[in-house]
């Protein structure tokens, strides 16, 4: 697969700005593949021996982006001279992802400026201590904490070119309006009023406008013309018109030295605003993430040399003793050694009981222990924790870019040239055959055109639907490792699900108890004291029921076991036989009176056992894996969906199709094992069907791997994190009807935004270009034109927030319940 390395880049704004940085970091040596998300600002790069991050800096600069850095001033203590300065400046710059380094001795620190997606504080930290010397104060890397620069900076710009664009259409107005007009002709005449919107414009498109001009030479010097450029040439017309028609008005034709200032000023303003809101919009869409990270604990008690210490989370390492106190988060991974409590998982699985916790039960970072104190030994720490690997599979589903977006991007990198000369043919069609002043109607409608076909809608219209869905899927327990899962989940027709774990709960359970003679409560403690001594799973689903429902179990002796048959012992002065039908027939006991009874539990896929007291039939047992509560809901819902369902186990096909009629399954494949599984999912596959596949996570690899989608039946473990393309963590049915809803929900929310994004350009373009104006006289302006470039920008990014309102089936259950 080859690393893979994330970096933040900055300056994108529409589809041809990702066509452009793909093609830049590509075409670097040792890069396989380069996938650039717009929505995140990221760009993916993948590589077998690594990847030359300096390389990649200056790859962006040269395309006119810029990576996205962070800087960081560390206070660092034992330096003594200037060799302590260059062996500290030597360790940090050999770390990956720090791109510049300034110690400086007499202040006793250092400035590190690093890309954040590569290597965090806590790293930078480490690599002063292993040099030698001391950190001081550790910072957290919490993006959740940090300003938002980008986002302040953008909207002071705002406001700056607001306040000065309102005066300059004021004044535009009063050309228009004859009171007005002679209001302001008494003051001064009109060229003294030009000049003024001269003043008053310059800084809105030179420093407001700074960054559209900044991209867009980058664009036009690699001949790769994207959205900036569209904006820069129709500011730079509209602009450099009207300052032409100011100082030399005797070199236009009669009638046509006017001035487009405001024009100029409110494109600007207008999409300013656009990106602003873009920009708190594309905020939204990760809050996911920002939750996620705000699960992470940033203290823990730990037990050390006999003393509860507060330590940084960050300074944890596997085989610590932490104390978790009432109301409190689990810092990180462990088993509990000591204590009882109920942890609120539901962050982690989206089940919203609280799950109990005994000694030696699993609790996971980030969980919140709810009633009482707990000691646990942690086992992973770090980026190995469960939540950890969460956040990076999350932000790898949000960064991988589905199929449809790939050929969204595409079509993005050649829409621009396309309008660059649509653009063009307008203004000579214009010039050449419109009525006078043919210059002006040639400009005005050019200018629209550029501006109204700009491809920021088309950029966004994928990667905002799947940031928010997957945000959306993790709070529901349905974690996306693959971004294009839920394009692809949307148009399966077809669900394969194992048997064992999946439709089942994965191990056996009392399911029966039937006492012929005697009180049932002293019979099966009875039993449960004679299994006890067995380790068979069968013989643990006996005893757990016993203790479930509060027994006292005396103690078995004289105990001998029959392999194949069952097991005797001496219990309370009676001897007890515990076995199958064959060890009952060994012992000379009829069971003829029992037969319709066993022949009912066989129907239901259960297994019968029998217990003799001192030689006599005294119960029958049933031990069944029993069929999970939900499993006949879920299926029928699939049903509902239109999907043909099929269910695939290695076990006898006698268990197999008890188990389908109980959850209403027709098609059963039984006895099939576990390396052949694959080839059926193949065989389906072969026979044009979409299939998803759903397994435990654990021994299903190979066919979750072939299905078309593999989802993976989690119960919160790791090892369902490295397998399937969904994994569903709270290991409820339920959860599969809530993947495919969501994504055929994405779905529909990704087609509606191209539909919109490039219904609006065919449509407006012509518009823009002035086909209405001989028969109904309306001409576009180039201010309407901006303004619904930008509301097209944000019609899409609001359309895909949506998605955050998306309910899951058994959050109504549940609520229903309440």
């Amino acid at each position: 697969m080859g690393e893979l390395v994330e970096i933040g880049v900055q300056g994108m704004s529409c589809g041809s700005c990702v066509a452009r940085v793909e093609k830049a970091l590509g075409s670097l040596p040792g890069v396989e593949s380069a996938q650039v998300n717009l929505a995140t600002q990221k760009a993916a790069l993948r590589s077998e021996n690594g990847v030359d991050l300096t390389g990649v800096v200056s790859a962006l600069e040269e395309a006119g982006y810029k990576a996205h850095s962070d800087e960081v001033k560390v206070p660092i203590g034992g330096m003594s001279c200037g060799s302590c300065v260059s062996r500290i400046e030597k360790s940090l710059k050999e770390l990956p992802g720090v791109t510049g380094v300034s110690v400086n001795l007499a202040s006793q620190k250092g400035t590190v400026w690093f890309l954040p997606n590569v290597v965090s504080i806590a790293r930078i930290h480490r690599a002063i201590e292993e040099a030698g010397y001391q950190a001081q104060g550790i910072a957290h890397d919490d993006s959740s904490e940090k300003p938002d620069d980008a986002g302040i900076h953008l909207r002071n710009q705002v406001v700056i070119a607001a306040l000065l664009t309102f005066p300059v259409v004021i004044i535009a107005m009063g050309k228009m309006l004859p009171l007005l007009d002679a209001l302001f002709t008494s003051v001064m005449p009109h060229r003294g009023w030009m000049a003024v919107e001269w003043i008053l414009t310059t800084p809105v498109v030179f420093y407001a406008g700074a960054r559209f001009y900044r991209a867009g030479a980058a664009e036009l010097k690699h001949l790769n013309p994207g959205m900036n450029s569209l904006v820069m040439i129709g500011v730079s017309a509209a602009y450099l018109y009207s300052v032409a028609a100011l100082l030399v008005p005797d070199f236009f034709p009669v009638g046509t030295a006017e001035s487009y200032f405001e024009a100029a000023a409110v494109i600007v303003t207008l999409i300013l605003l656009g990106r602003y809101f873009e920009h708190i919009a594309k905020g939204r869409t990760s809050e996911a993430i920002k939750k996620l990270l705000q699960l992470q604990s940033k203290m823990a008690h730990v037990l050390r040399n006999e003393q509860i210490v507060d330590i940084s989370a960050d300074e944890l390492v596997a085989g610590d003793l932490i104390l978790v106190r009432p109301g409190e988060r689990i810092p990180v991974d462990g088993v509990v050694v000591e204590g009882e409590s109920y942890v609120d998982e539901s962050m982690i699985s989206g089940e919203p009981m609280p799950v109990r916790k005994l000694t030696k039960a699993e609790v996971i970072g980030g969980t919140i222990n709810k009633n009482g104190a707990l000691t646990y030994r942690a086992t992973r720490v770090g980026s190995d924790t469960l939540l950890s690997k969460i956040i990076r599979m999350v932000e790898s589903a949000q960064s991988e870019k589905p199929p449809i977006q790939q050929l969204a991007d595409k079509i993005a990198g050649i829409f621009v040239p396309i309008v660059m000369l649509i653009a063009a043919a307008t203004f000579v069609a214009w010039l050449v055959m419109g009525p006078e002043p043919a210059l002006s109607f040639a400009f005005v409608t050019t200018v629209s055109v550029l501006l109204i076909a700009c491809p920021c809608a088309m950029g966004l219209a994928t990667p905002t639907a799947i940031m928010v869905a997957t945000g959306r899927g993790a709070e529901m327990g349905v974690l996306l490792r693959k971004g294009a899962a839920l394009e692809t989940l949307a148009r399966m027709d077809t669900i394969v699900l194992d048997k064992t774990g999946t439709l089942t709960k994965g191990r056996p359970e009392l399911t029966d108890f039937v006492v012929l003679k005697g009180q049932e409560a002293e019979v099966l403690g009875w039993v449960a004291a004679v299994e006890g001594q067995s380790e068979h799973p069968i013989a643990e689903a006996i005893v757990r029921a016993a203790h479930e429902r509060g027994l006292t179990v005396p103690t078995a002796s004289q105990v001998k076991a029959m392999p194949g048959y069952g097991i005797s012992a001496e219990v309370d002065g009676h001897k007890l036989s515990i076995g199958a039908d064959r060890y009952m027939s060994l012992l000379g006991i009829d069971l003829n009176d029992t037969l319709n009874q066993r022949e009912a539990l066989a129907g239901q896929a259960k297994s019968p056992l029998y217990a003799a007291v001192d030689g006599h039939l005294t119960a029958i047992i049933a031990v069944a894996d029993p069929v999970k509560e939900e499993a006949v809901e879920a299926i029928r819902s699939l049903r509902t969906k239109g999907l043909n369902i099929t269910m695939l186990t290695g076990d006898n096909s006698g268990t197999a199709n008890a188990i389908a009629r109980q959850v209403g399954i027709e098609h059963v494949l039984a006895e099939v094992l576990p390396d052949q599984k694959a080839d059926e999912i193949k065989r389906l596959q072969n026979e044009c069907r979409r299939v998803v596949f759903v397994g435990d996570g654990i021994n299903d690899s190979p066919a979750l791997a072939q299905a078309d989608v593999g989802i993976a039946m989690g119960t919160g473990t790791d090892i369902a994190i490295e397998v399937g393309d969904v994994v569903l963590m709270r290991g409820d049915l339920n959860g599969i009807n809530d993947a495919i809803a969501l994504s055929r929900r994405t779905r529909r929310t990704i087609l509606t935004n191209f539909a919109w994004a490039y219904g609006y350009n065919v449509a407006l373009i012509p518009v823009a270009a002035g086909v209405l104006y001989p028969i109904t006289g309306f001409l576009l302006s180039p201010v309407l034109a901006a303004a619904a470039m930008s509301i097209s920008s944000v019609f899409v990014l609001t359309n895909s927030l949506r998605l955050r309102r998306f309910q899951p089936s058994f959050s109504k259950k549940h609520l229903g319940a309440n």
